[in-house]
């Protein structure tokens, strides 16, 4: 699976199920979505490059966005299947039922990564600003804005992993979401004075 395989493996999308996370032995994110694939399950596995340095070379390889995970579109049967695919531990949940994701956290992701922006992991947040891309090929997502070293970066979460990835955006891009309470007229935030600080 390479980098560019930041999509379903199986079938089409069917809006409003939801989705279910899967919970990986370590660094088996990709056999376990191959697995599942191979099933009939409609997969998600989200990756980024990385640089890998050795002391004659450097080499960019495809990693997991969030390592130990991969996502599958909410099936109300077939949990045994899921649990007996290589690589698999668990689907995450509480009270021994499994816990759906939201739509919209995964299709923020899945948006993200489709526009070859540049996307890394990045430690989950709760706290901070949240904005909604006003513009352009992201329009429509929310995320928690922040400053790391002059950049601004859009944090979106998964909320059940808490686990985040960010991705840089500029300050024209964004306004403050309407759904956190600050009314319609809320306008473009500036990079110096509306982004939350956070020192990375």
């Amino acid at each position: 699976m390479s980098a560019d395989d930041n999509q379903t493996l199986a079938g089409s999308l069917r809006p409003g199920m939801g989705w279910l996370a899967i919970h990986t032995r370590y660094q088996h994110e990709q056999l376990a979505a191959r697995s599942l694939a191979y099933k009939g399950f409609e997969v998600f596995l989200p990756q980024y490059t990385v640089v890998r340095r050795w002391s004659d070379r450097k080499k960019e390889l495809p990693a997991p966005l969030f390592p130990g995970y991969v996502f599958l579109r909410n099936e109300l049967e077939g949990h045994l299947q899921i649990l007996t695919t290589p690589g698999v531990l668990g689907l995450v949940g509480f009270a021994g039922a499994p816990a759906v994701i939201p739509e919209a956290e995964i299709d923020a992701v899945r948006r993200t990564l489709a526009r070859s922006l540049r996307v890394a992991p990045h430690p989950f947040l709760q706290c901070g600003d949240l904005v909604r891309i006003k513009s352009g090929p992201l329009e429509g997502i929310e995320g928690i804005l922040l400053r790391n070293k002059g950049q601004l970066r859009l944090v979106l979460s998964v909320q059940l992993l808490q686990k985040s990835v960010a991705v840089e955006v500029d300050a024209w891009m964004v306004e403050r979401a309407r759904s956190q309470g600050w009314g319609a007229t809320a306008g473009a935030l500036s990079p110096a004075a509306s982004a939350y600080a956070y020192s990375l």
